[in-house]
Protein backbone atom coordinates (compact mmCIF):
# COMPACT_ATOMS: atom_id res chain seq x y z
CA UNK A 1 0.00 0.00 0.00
CA UNK A 2 1.16 3.61 -0.63
CA UNK A 3 2.16 5.69 1.99
CA UNK A 4 1.98 9.23 0.12
CA UNK A 5 -1.24 10.89 1.90
CA UNK A 6 -2.91 12.38 -1.33
CA UNK A 7 -4.48 15.01 0.62
CA UNK A 8 -5.84 16.63 -2.95
CA UNK A 9 -7.21 13.90 -4.28
CA UNK A 10 -8.70 13.29 -0.82
CA UNK A 11 -10.14 16.26 -1.26
CA UNK A 12 -11.69 15.83 -4.40
CA UNK A 13 -12.98 12.03 -4.16
CA UNK A 14 -14.06 12.18 -0.51
CA UNK A 15 -12.38 9.26 0.32
CA UNK A 16 -8.28 8.38 0.35
CA UNK A 17 -7.40 6.42 -2.98
CA UNK A 18 -5.59 4.13 -0.55
CA UNK A 19 -8.84 3.33 1.38
CA UNK A 20 -10.88 2.45 -1.96
CA UNK A 21 -7.75 0.42 -3.13
CA UNK A 22 -8.02 -1.82 0.10
CA UNK A 23 -11.63 -2.18 0.26
CA UNK A 24 -10.88 -3.68 -3.63
CA UNK A 25 -8.02 -6.40 -2.10
CA UNK A 26 -10.44 -7.17 0.77
CA UNK A 27 -13.25 -7.87 -1.52
CA UNK A 28 -11.52 -10.09 -3.74
CA UNK A 29 -9.20 -11.62 -1.42
CA UNK A 30 -12.95 -12.42 0.05
CA UNK A 31 -14.61 -13.70 -3.10
CA UNK A 32 -11.42 -15.93 -3.50
CA UNK A 33 -12.03 -17.47 -0.01
CA UNK A 34 -15.71 -18.28 -1.12
CA UNK A 35 -14.75 -19.39 -4.24
CA UNK A 36 -12.12 -22.61 -2.65
CA UNK A 37 -14.70 -23.20 -0.14
CA UNK A 38 -17.37 -23.90 -3.15
CA UNK A 39 -14.20 -25.81 -5.47
CA UNK A 40 -13.72 -27.73 -1.82
CA UNK A 41 -17.41 -29.04 -1.56
CA UNK A 42 -17.96 -29.60 -5.09
CA UNK A 43 -14.95 -32.20 -4.87
CA UNK A 44 -15.78 -33.89 -1.62
CA UNK A 45 -19.55 -33.92 -3.09
CA UNK A 46 -17.86 -35.77 -6.28
CA UNK A 47 -15.49 -38.12 -4.08
CA UNK A 48 -18.33 -38.94 -2.31
CA UNK A 49 -19.70 -41.01 -5.52
CA UNK A 50 -16.62 -42.48 -6.12
CA UNK A 51 -16.37 -46.52 -4.11
CA UNK A 52 -13.19 -47.12 -2.49
CA UNK A 53 -12.04 -43.76 -2.28
CA UNK A 54 -8.85 -43.37 -0.57
CA UNK A 55 -9.17 -39.89 -0.72
CA UNK A 56 -10.11 -38.13 3.43
CA UNK A 57 -11.67 -34.62 3.55
CA UNK A 58 -8.06 -33.49 5.57
CA UNK A 59 -5.54 -34.14 2.58
CA UNK A 60 -8.88 -32.43 0.73
CA UNK A 61 -8.57 -29.52 2.65
CA UNK A 62 -4.83 -29.35 2.92
CA UNK A 63 -5.00 -29.26 -0.90
CA UNK A 64 -7.35 -26.59 -0.50
CA UNK A 65 -5.29 -24.51 1.34
CA UNK A 66 -2.04 -25.02 -0.64
CA UNK A 67 -4.15 -23.98 -3.40
CA UNK A 68 -5.03 -21.22 -1.77
CA UNK A 69 -1.73 -19.96 -0.67
CA UNK A 70 -0.33 -20.21 -4.48
CA UNK A 71 -3.40 -18.04 -5.59
CA UNK A 72 -3.20 -15.56 -2.78
CA UNK A 73 0.56 -14.82 -3.31
CA UNK A 74 -0.22 -14.31 -7.20
CA UNK A 75 -2.94 -12.10 -6.30
CA UNK A 76 -0.76 -10.23 -4.45
CA UNK A 77 1.52 -9.71 -6.83
CA UNK A 78 -0.99 -8.62 -9.75
CA UNK A 79 -2.75 -6.41 -7.26
CA UNK A 80 0.67 -4.60 -6.51
CA UNK A 81 0.34 -3.73 -10.10
CA UNK A 82 -3.03 -2.78 -10.53
CA UNK A 83 -2.55 -0.78 -7.22
CA UNK A 84 0.72 1.07 -8.92
CA UNK A 85 -1.23 2.00 -12.18
CA UNK A 86 -4.69 2.68 -10.69
CA UNK A 87 -2.68 5.35 -8.17
CA UNK A 88 -0.76 6.99 -10.71
CA UNK A 89 -3.73 7.14 -13.72
CA UNK A 90 -6.76 6.56 -11.91
CA UNK A 91 -6.90 8.22 -8.31
CA UNK A 92 -3.89 10.70 -9.43
CA UNK A 93 -4.75 14.28 -9.58
CA UNK A 94 -2.13 15.95 -11.88
CA UNK A 95 0.21 18.69 -10.84
CA UNK A 96 -0.98 21.49 -13.27
CA UNK A 97 -4.51 20.35 -12.07
CA UNK A 98 -6.38 22.83 -10.00
CA UNK A 99 -9.82 22.21 -7.96
CA UNK A 100 -12.77 24.57 -8.64
CA UNK A 101 -12.97 25.54 -5.38
CA UNK A 102 -9.17 26.06 -4.49
CA UNK A 103 -8.85 28.69 -7.74
CA UNK A 104 -9.76 31.75 -5.34
CA UNK A 105 -6.58 30.96 -4.06
CA UNK A 106 -4.70 31.58 -7.08
CA UNK A 107 -6.36 34.29 -8.02
CA UNK A 108 -5.87 35.78 -4.87
CA UNK A 109 -2.42 34.17 -3.49
CA UNK A 110 -1.47 34.65 0.01
CA UNK A 111 1.78 34.18 1.74
CA UNK A 112 2.83 32.08 4.96
CA UNK A 113 3.41 35.53 6.81
CA UNK A 114 0.08 37.01 5.07
CA UNK A 115 -1.95 33.97 6.06
CA UNK A 116 -0.15 34.08 9.70
CA UNK A 117 -1.31 37.86 10.14
CA UNK A 118 -5.11 37.14 8.69
CA UNK A 119 -4.85 34.01 11.39
CA UNK A 120 -4.05 36.32 14.42
CA UNK A 121 -6.47 38.83 13.18
CA UNK A 122 -9.48 36.57 13.10
CA UNK A 123 -8.19 35.47 16.55
CA UNK A 124 -8.56 39.10 17.51
CA UNK A 125 -11.50 39.33 16.57
CA UNK A 126 -13.06 36.44 17.94
CA UNK A 127 -11.62 37.78 21.11
CA UNK A 128 -13.69 40.88 21.20
CA UNK A 129 -16.79 39.13 19.92
CA UNK A 130 -16.66 36.70 23.13
CA UNK A 131 -15.89 39.98 25.14
CA UNK A 132 -18.84 41.84 23.33
CA UNK A 133 -21.22 39.06 24.30
CA UNK A 134 -20.36 38.98 27.60
CA UNK A 135 -20.34 42.59 28.28
CA UNK A 136 -23.80 42.67 26.62
CA UNK A 137 -25.13 39.78 28.90
CA UNK A 138 -23.90 41.86 32.01
CA UNK A 139 -25.62 44.72 30.69
CA UNK A 140 -28.72 42.97 30.07
CA UNK A 141 -28.79 41.62 33.93
CA UNK A 142 -28.22 44.84 35.08
CA UNK A 143 -30.79 46.19 33.12
CA UNK A 144 -33.17 43.36 34.55
CA UNK A 145 -32.17 44.56 37.61
CA UNK A 146 -33.31 47.89 37.41
CA UNK A 147 -36.45 46.68 35.69
CA UNK A 148 -36.96 45.00 39.12
CA UNK A 149 -36.24 48.53 41.30
CA UNK A 150 -37.77 50.73 39.09
CA UNK A 151 -41.25 48.57 39.76
CA UNK A 152 -40.72 48.72 43.44
CA UNK A 153 -40.02 52.45 43.61
CA UNK A 154 -43.18 52.61 41.49
CA UNK A 155 -45.26 50.64 44.13
CA UNK A 156 -43.30 53.06 46.59
CA UNK A 157 -44.63 56.05 44.91
CA UNK A 158 -48.26 55.11 44.63
CA UNK A 159 -47.90 53.88 48.03
CA UNK A 160 -46.87 57.37 49.16
CA UNK A 161 -50.03 59.06 46.46
CA UNK A 162 -52.32 56.66 48.42
CA UNK A 163 -51.48 58.10 51.87
CA UNK A 164 -51.10 61.45 50.41
CA UNK A 165 -55.40 61.35 49.24
CA UNK A 166 -56.11 60.05 52.55
CA UNK A 167 -54.62 62.86 54.81
CA UNK A 168 -56.13 65.16 52.01
CA UNK A 169 -59.04 63.18 52.64
CA UNK A 170 -59.32 63.78 56.25
CA UNK A 171 -58.17 67.43 55.79
CA UNK A 172 -54.50 67.32 57.25
CA UNK A 173 -52.72 68.31 54.11
CA UNK A 174 -50.31 66.68 51.51
CA UNK A 175 -48.63 63.71 52.84
CA UNK A 176 -45.83 65.70 53.73
CA UNK A 177 -47.22 68.08 56.21
CA UNK A 178 -48.81 65.25 57.87
CA UNK A 179 -45.70 63.25 58.02
CA UNK A 180 -43.42 66.25 59.90
CA UNK A 181 -46.93 67.06 61.94
CA UNK A 182 -46.74 62.95 63.57
CA UNK A 183 -43.35 63.43 63.96
CA UNK A 184 -43.29 66.26 66.08
CA UNK A 185 -46.21 64.57 67.94
CA UNK A 186 -43.70 61.41 68.14
CA UNK A 187 -41.36 63.21 69.46
CA UNK A 188 -43.87 65.20 71.91
CA UNK A 189 -45.25 61.68 73.38
CA UNK A 190 -41.35 60.43 73.80
CA UNK A 191 -40.50 63.34 76.24
CA UNK A 192 -44.08 62.94 77.77
CA UNK A 193 -43.19 59.05 78.00
CA UNK A 194 -40.03 60.15 79.74
CA UNK A 195 -41.49 62.16 82.11
CA UNK A 196 -44.14 59.77 83.14
CA UNK A 197 -40.73 57.27 83.49
CA UNK A 198 -39.12 59.91 85.76
CA UNK A 199 -41.48 60.96 87.93
CA UNK A 200 -42.95 56.91 88.16
CA UNK A 201 -39.09 55.95 89.48
CA UNK A 202 -39.24 59.10 92.32
CA UNK A 203 -42.72 58.03 93.44
CA UNK A 204 -41.26 54.72 93.48
CA UNK A 205 -38.19 55.55 95.47
CA UNK A 206 -40.79 57.38 98.38
CA UNK A 207 -42.48 54.89 98.66
CA UNK A 208 -39.39 52.34 99.41
CA UNK A 209 -38.25 55.36 101.81
CA UNK A 210 -41.75 55.17 103.55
Amino acid sequence: MSVDPMAYETQFFGFTPQTCLLRIYIAFQDYLFETMLVVEAVMLKKLDGIPDCKISPSQIRKCTEKFLLFMKEHFDKLFAKMEEVLLQLVLNIPKNVLLPEDRVQQQYPCSKEEFQALQDEVQQLQQQYRAEVALEQALRVELEEQKIVKAELEKTLQCFDGLDNICREHGLGNFKECFAFLTQSAKKLQNVLKEVEEKSKKLKQHDQLT
